[in-house]
């Protein structure tokens, strides 16, 4: 596999740095930012995977969540790739909207024609980018995961639905009741169909009733978040982890909105909260 590098940013001693390469799981070009802390010159260091949310690319956590001072100091490397497929006879919506197609890939692997071609966001975040990371960088097999909204979504299932490849995840305002929201019901009939056994594979609520063995997660949500009734129901995760004795930690946030402010705010107790299952000290 053959990675080109776009741009390399010197960062709290360590380096940003944007990656281009040919998805065979996505068949298109993909996109890549990954963040190297200074102890990587050194040593091999874990991974966080961070997953994005609608309209997104792999710039806006890098940009605006400030992240990398607390990533320096702990020695965590994070890597956040884009939110979709992208490029020439890549599927969009026909009318352009926002929450599917381009920037809305919702991290499943799409059995619906023509998003079947392109849209497998889940194998590209699973397999093929791990795979990537692990053959190019200096970094171990110890790997979490975390996201906001469409991304939150995306880290918990994929968490829940790997154990074994996850030692952690954690998520902002995640989409936490995907078959019962607008934002899910719209993206996973474009994308899978009427059949609701392809739906429940890609919802936090319904793979945790039936889950065996437990990643720790925490979830912040901000009280004062526009979707939170409508799109994000918290409440119905909260209640699906109490029934199953699921170690999940979900904060409401008095004051807090959906916004990049949010995640700023929080970032560090991710981080650190993550160190403490990459067996960081």
């Amino acid at each position: 596999m053959t990675i080109e590098n776009i741009s390399s940013t010197k960062v709290f001693g360590g380096w940003h740095k944007q990656y281009s390469h040919q998805s065979a799981a996505l068949n298109c070009t993909m996109r890549f930012a990954i963040y190297l802390p200074p102890q990587a010159e050194q040593q091999n260091v874990p991974v966080l995977y961070w997953l994005s949310g609608l309209t997104c690319t792999d710039e806006n956590f890098m940009q605006k969540a400030g992240a990398q001072r607390i990533a320096a100091e702990l020695g965590i490397a994070i890597v956040a790739p884009d939110t979709s497929p992208r490029g020439e006879g890549v599927a969009d919506d026909k009318d352009g909207a926002y929450d599917f197609g381009l920037g809305a890939g919702f991290y499943l692997n799409a059995t619906k024609p023509p998003f079947d071609q392109h849209y497998k966001m889940y194998d590209y975040v699973v397999s093929e980018l791990p795979a990537i990371i692990e053959a190019h960088f200096p970094v171990t097999h110890q790997r979490s995961i975390s996201g906001h909204s469409m991304g939150g979504h995306g880290a918990l299932t994929i968490a829940l639905k790997n154990p074994n490849h996850f030692n952690s995840v954690s998520a902002f305002s995640p989409i936490s009741n995907p078959m019962d929201c607008p934002w899910g019901i719209k993206a996973f009939r474009g994308y899978l169909g009427d059949d609701q056994q392809q739906w429940q594979q890609y919802d936090s609520c319904e793979l945790m009733k039936n889950i065996q063995q437990f990643v720790p997660a925490l979830v912040d949500q901000g009280s004062n978040d526009n979707f939170l009734d409508e799109q994000l129901k918290p409440q119905a995760l909260i209640n699906v982890a109490k029934n199953k004795g699921y170690p999940l930690e979900l904060r409401m946030q008095s004051g807090y909105d959906h916004s990049y402010y949010f995640i700023a705010t929080f970032i560090e107790d991710h981080l650190r909260f993550h160190a403490k299952h990459l067996k960081i000290s």
